[in-house]
């Protein structure tokens, strides 16, 4: 929980005169009256904009549980409503009434509030900081969707991580204790086999949602306009993708962003980065994705989460734009393309580890898996960075922690991190050994692992209901290898003079694939230094590239 009493005053500032004349010069209406109690908005209205009180008052409120509202905060003159969501139009968290002697305010849909914020150094700051701070806000008090389950159920687990991997509020309730879960749960006859239930804040009821199915109800994939033609195509939204985004639109190109699962890529798995510059005591790779998320909303690029590109449609003309084809049927259009589509977590040759996935096993370590294990023993397998920031994070909290590793930790890890893990006192090296076998009841989850030591070949069972993986990971270039150059190890190959293949009217830009105008960056990359830093600087280095490209096809039509 983050304690944000100390920051009140930033989560909910108060414009001077002088800043409020400039904010309404970027208002999207005149000004308008609200009688007391007058609705503003509602929860879960989609596209509503921020209001700037200027006369009376706003009663902003939340819901708790399913059936009770919270008040949050009331904002007088010279205050502004909102969070994140109202930079991208998305629904809203939270709902508005005017207060005891009414409200006179004026709106700023999403575009005209971006443009406040870019428009206006000193009160876009303010306002950038205030709306982070009270999406964090929100996300403590579990203000946005209910989930309701079993706690450490596979399907709930999965759908929270999902949910905190996107800054998306929620709050849990048990569906065997007493109270409003499990009322609504006899009252509906909903059997425990369509478990976790979803409520989300305009009141829609999921059963067992995917993750596109909960993004839906909440919002968070908007609707693509058909046949708009995008600057550039961003397939990826982990450090690298995220940086094209935030470089790319900051100088004036159109760009949409899209991700199968969640903005963070693997590196939002890592629960401290400290080797990233400018961060010496370190920064989650969740709080790192989320600025860069921001701050892509702030310039203007279009999030699409989380939606499964299924390939490229290369052009049938010279000049002709790209079209990316997605899995529901839809398409996109753009002039350029980056593919920062980075890799899949490698999943070890071990029978039935699938039906264990989620229900023990597991390939990243966050504060969910973290409270599942709390007091048990847990094996965690890698040797590589990754592996000892997991190791580092679950070792204060676990009762044991076997470290189940190949080769020399010195061969692979970060010396920093290879020194804290000796000092931890519970955690047990197993060097030259790998796990062999899993075994546990599918419907209950994981009972144990069995190691084999691969110089003597002896065995050792431990009795254990958490795995962690952390053993590598393969190119996401499965929708596009068929497309693209890559290497004997499936990772796409850039910057060649591709001889074999036409259709360069130019030399290949550094960064280039062997497709003009599409590019490759970060760990999908040949050859790129697999570090979030590396990611982040080829994200922001192409972009020079794509104007370059782009500048290239316009001269030549």
């Amino acid at each position: 929980m983050a304690d944000l009493s100390a920051r009140q005053h930033q989560m909910f500032p108060v414009l001077n005169p002088h800043q409020v004349e400039t904010a309404r010069r970027f208002a999207s209406s005149e000004p308008r009256r609200f009688e007391p109690g007058d609705v503003v908005y509602n929860l879960g209205d989609h596209a509503a904009p921020a209001w700037l009180v200027l006369e009376g008052s706003m009663d902003v409120f939340r819901h708790e549980g399913l059936s009770h509202e919270a008040p949050i905060t009331t904002h007088g003159v010279g205050q502004l409503s909102g969070e994140v969501n109202q930079l991208s139009g998305r629904p809203t968290l939270a709902g508005a009434r005017a207060g005891a002697a009414g409200c006179t305010a004026v709106a700023f849909d999403a575009a005209h509030l971006r443009a406040l914020v870019i428009g206006s150094a000193d009160v876009g700051e303010i306002i950038m900081r205030s709306f982070i701070l009270r999406r964090v806000g929100l996300i403590d008090a579990g203000a946005g969707s209910v989930l309701i389950g079993t706690p450490g159920n596979a399907a709930l687990s999965h759908l929270q991580g999902f949910l905190a991997r996107s800054a998306f509020p929620y709050i849990v309730l048990d569906a065997a204790a007493e109270g409003e879960g499990r009322a609504l749960i006899e009252r509906l006859g909903i059997p425990a086999s369509d478990l976790p239930l979803m409520v989300c804040p305009n009141g829609t009821v999921l059963k067992k949602p995917t993750d596109a199915e909960a993004a839906a109800c909440l919002g968070m994939t908007p609707k693509l306009i058909p046949g708009k033609l995008y600057d550039v195509a961003v397939v990826g939204a982990g450090p690298a993708g995220l940086a094209t985004a935030v470089y790319a639109a900051s100088e004036g190109l159109d760009v949409i962003v899209i991700d199968e699962r969640s903005v963070g890529g693997q590196a939002g798995a890592s629960t401290r980065i400290e080797n990233y510059l400018g961060f010496p005591t370190g920064i989650s790779g969740h709080a790192l994705a989320g600025r860069a998320y921001n701050q892509a909303l702030k310039f203007g690029a279009e999030m699409v989460l989380p939606v499964e590109v299924s390939g490229l449609i290369p052009p049938k003309d010279e000049g002709a734009p790209l079209s990316l084809a997605l899995a529901g049927g839809e398409t996109v259009l753009a002039r350029s393309m980056v593919i920062a589509s980075g890799a899949r977590y490698r999943r070890p040759d071990i029978a039935n580890i699938a039906i264990f996935e989620g229900n023990g096993v597991s390939y990243w370590a966050t504060p969910i898996e973290a409270k599942l294990c709390a007091g048990e023993e847990v094996a965690l397998v890698g040797g590589g960075n990754s592996a000892g920031q997991a190791i580092v994070f679950l070792a204060p909290q676990v009762r044991t922690l076997h470290l189940v590793v190949r080769r020399a930790l010195e061969e692979t890890m970060s010396q920093y991190l290879i020194d804290r893990i000796r000092a931890l006192p519970n955690v047990e090296l197993h060097m030259h050994c790998e796990v062999d076998a899993i075994d546990g009841d599918p419907a209950i989850g994981l009972s144990c692992a069995t190691l084999r030591n691969r110089l003597d070949g002896s065995q050792r069972q431990l009795p254990l209901h958490h795995l962690f993986l952390f053993i590598g990971a393969d190119p996401n270039t499965g929708w596009i290898s068929d497309r693209v150059h890559i290497d004997a190890k499936g990772f796409i190959v850039t910057g060649r003079s591709f001889d074999t293949l036409r259709g360069f009217a130019r030399n290949p830009l550094p960064l280039e694939t062997s497709l003009p105008n599409v590019f490759a960056i970060g760990d999908v990359r040949a050859g790129s230094t697999k570090r979030v830093a590396a990611a982040v600087g080829e994200g922001a280095a192409v972009v020079s590239q794509i104007h370059e490209a782009l500048r290239f096809a316009s001269t030549a039509r």
